[in-house]
């Protein structure tokens, strides 16, 4: 079944053709038929297989039909996300499927002035898509008032438990109507996000999207052993040799992101950094580069795995291996999104292999490996910029020393 089949406005099956969206992946196939009859929805479904728009894309349809026998704006739903750049992103997605329509939809996210967000609140607004600091801000100081609420969506459950804002969506339901429609999106179930969804939905239509394997299928993912301090040569080489392409670069801190930028900086190559030291101006303004292409490579911590649904990125590197095992998933989930295929290459350190297994374990299969036989790897690193040419030439002359010392030994 395509979009153009659906029982849609003109307005928004001309903006779903507009962005591509031709026929529903299946978590928007088995979501947006019940979000239309008005029904709560509890729907798991991994990263990257279009969540976003399985309730984007009904939420408007309602409000739609809704919002052309009002005058008057009022906030008729609230999508609730873990991060301001999912804010962004998710408003972004409102307002494109949303053109051409009277639906007017308001980001509201903290590390910006609020003065600007109040007087777009005051004009009134159809849609907040909001983090839960801002908007508790806002309706402690009666900027926002949610009344009239008819629809509430959650989305990125499990991400909201991670960053502790449980109990900030328990207290949500103090301000909202008791009788409302509430969708739950979460790429993981836990006995945690079963008991967070039950108190907010009521009678739910359960949707699971859960293939054995986690990790997306268009996704091809790789493991290469590298040692920690090489790791910038693979890097330089990888970059050099994708030139044109967009890749997202995951490491472990805000300062090895940094270390990794003034590492490729000296070799010549231009990279921007994203992680929680970033003022929201200058994440929005590097975002945009990034989405644009102004930049190719782009060095982000993991506060940024869920917050980065930047369309045709090609590569995703895991420089470092994540700590945590989830976010292996949700890191290379920034590729391979929708019906585009991905690629994502993870430098595993010696000790790292831990890590590794961890991941293998979780995600219940074995990651393909990419060899590096002695001769590349060494060559990798003497190619690289960073070696001045002596430097250079003083390791090929203990290469060659070591190997008349093996032919000596052999005669």
């Amino acid at each position: 079944m395509k979009f153009q089949e659906y029982t849609l406005c003109k307005e928004i099956k001309q903006n779903l053709q507009e962005l591509g969206y031709i026929k529903p992946t299946d978590i928007q196939y088995k979501a947006i038929p019940s979000i239309l009859k008005g029904e709560d929805v509890l729907a798991i479904a991994q990263t990257g297989t279009g969540k976003t728009a399985a309730f984007v894309i009904p939420i408007l349809e309602i409000l739609y039909n809704r919002t052309r026998q009002k005058r008057h704006k009022q906030i008729q739903c609230v999508i609730m996300e873990p991060t301001r750049e999912l804010v962004i992103q998710t408003a972004r997605v409102c307002n494109q499927l949303a053109k051409q329509t009277s639906i007017t939809t308001l980001g509201l996210l903290g590390g910006v002035e609020q003065d600007p967000q109040i007087a777009v609140l005051e004009k009134g607004v159809d849609i907040l898509v909001a983090t839960p600091g801002r908007l508790f801000d806002l309706i402690s100081q009666g900027y926002v008032s949610l009344q009239n609420l008819k629809i509430l969506a959650v989305d990125e459950a499990d991400h909201m438990l991670d960053l502790g804002f449980i109990n900030d969506i328990r207290q949500l339901l103090r301000h909202i109507p008791r009788y409302r429609q509430t969708l739950f999106f979460s790429a993981t179930i836990s006995p945690e996000i079963k008991d967070l969804a039950y108190s907010l939905v009521h009678k739910p239509v359960r949707i699971q999207i859960s293939p054995k394997d986690p990790v997306s299928k268009n996704i091809d993912h790789f493991v290469s052993y590298i040692e920690m301090d090489d790791k910038r040569f693979f890097l330089e080489q990888f970059i050099t040799s994708h030139s044109t392409n967009k890749i997202l670069v995951f490491v472990r801190t805000k300062v090895r992101a940094e270390r990794v930028k003034s590492a490729m900086e000296r070799v010549g190559i231009a990279t921007e950094t994203i992680h929680g030291d970033k003022i929201q101006k200058e994440r929005n303004q590097i975002m945009k580069q990034f989405s644009d292409g102004t930049i190719h490579v782009l060095i982000a911590t993991d506060i940024s795995a869920r917050g980065v649904d930047i369309p045709n990125i090609d590569f995703v590197i895991n420089y470092d291996l994540p700590d945590e095992v989830e976010n292996y998933v949700h890191r290379i989930g920034r590729t391979g999104r929708g019906t585009q295929r991905g690629t994502s290459i993870s430098f595993c350190s010696s000790s790292e292999k831990e890590m590794l297994q961890n991941i293998e374990t979780f995600i219940s299969k074995p990651i393909s490996v990419l060899e590096i036989d002695k001769s590349t790897y060494k060559q990798t690193i003497l190619e690289s910029s960073e070696f001045r040419l002596p430097i250079k030439e003083l390791l090929q002359e203990i290469d060659e020393i070591e190997i008349r010392k093996k032919k000596k030994k052999k005669k």
